[in-house]
């Protein structure tokens, strides 16, 4: 499988949820995937919108791309999935990684969902780590990246990695490790994981928030630059060091304004819940009180 070593690339920002979804594609044959699509939705009306898909959409028909994959990095805690949009628009299958089952059974009994597997049996297909796969003459590789959530993967395809929410940029550091089944000492390995590829490897996040003293969105950087620069785990930081650090930060952060809905849906591969008696869908909100 011939590796063309470097992937052509267009980033789409979703500013509601501080989101980049990519759209990337193999120029020789003009076969490609998405990574990471965002389903609008408004928390307050209960409305959703495909603009976000529809714009990737888009852009895939004017350039003649044709998608065959949606490649989901994790189940996302802070915005719906457009995969199932995009499935049913092109026929691409949803992918990804095996551990989503750990997620699955983590937050099945949170929401009562009766309907959903538990086996990852919602989406077309479950990468394991180190699996490869073509887009075109591209080749492809899946590396286990967990610590953020246990499903996470991060997407290797010619000279470039797309890491979900493993990393941020340099200056913004990286992700919150507190949510059900994430461990802040895991994903340290996982970022030094990535880190041991080469320097000049190119690194694509899936969020971005400004970090201080910044007033541009961005999302590329590189190996180098991470070990070089980042806040959190620059080289020299120990294992240790970055896990007190986490665990204080994490402690202080509120929970992603759509995190209820956000992982009801998206450990359905980004389908809602079952409809009711009356054609209606609902997302539910468990209750808790506390004194």
């Amino acid at each position: 499988m011939a590796n063309t070593q470097h992937p052509e690339i267009r980033a789409f920002f979703d500013e509601p949820t501080n989101t980049v979804s990519y759209l990337v594609w193999d120029e020789a044959t003009m076969d490609g995937v998405v990574i990471d699509p965002v389903l609008g939705f408004n928390h307050r009306s209960g409305e959703a919108s495909a603009k976000s898909p529809d714009a990737i959409l888009s852009a895939a028909a004017e350039a003649g791309i044709r998608i065959k994959k949606v490649l989901e990095t994790h189940a996302h805690a802070d915005h719906l999935s457009g995969a199932p949009y995009i499935k049913l628009k092109t026929g691409a299958a949803v992918c990804i990684g095996e551990h989503i089952r750990d997620v699955q059974r983590i937050f099945r009994p949170v929401f009562n969902a009766q309907d959903v597997s538990g086996e990852g049996a919602e989406f077309d297909h479950l990468f394991k780590d180190g699996e490869r796969f073509a887009i075109g003459n591209l080749e492809a590789e899946v590396i286990y990246t967990p610590g953020h959530t246990p499903a996470c993967v991060s997407y290797k395809i010619g000279d470039t990695v797309f890491v979900g929410d493993t990393l941020f940029m340099p200056d913004y550091g990286t992700a919150r490790a507190d949510f059900p089944g994430g461990d802040a000492r895991t994903l340290y390995r996982s970022i030094h994981r990535l880190l041991t590829l080469p320097p000049e490897t190119r690194l694509f996040m899936c969020h971005d928030y400004k970090a201080p003293g910044r007033d541009h969105y961005a999302w590329e950087t590189t190996v180098g630059k991470e070990r070089e620069r980042n806040l959190h785990v620059h080289d020299g930081v120990t294992e240790d060091e970055f896990v007190a650090m986490r665990t204080a930060r994490d402690a202080k952060l509120a929970a992603p304004l759509l995190l209820l809905p956000s992982i009801q849906v998206n450990i359905r591969a980004g389908k809602l819940p079952p409809a009711e008696s009356n054609g209606v869908h609902y997302l539910k909100v468990p209750v808790k009180l506390v004194s």
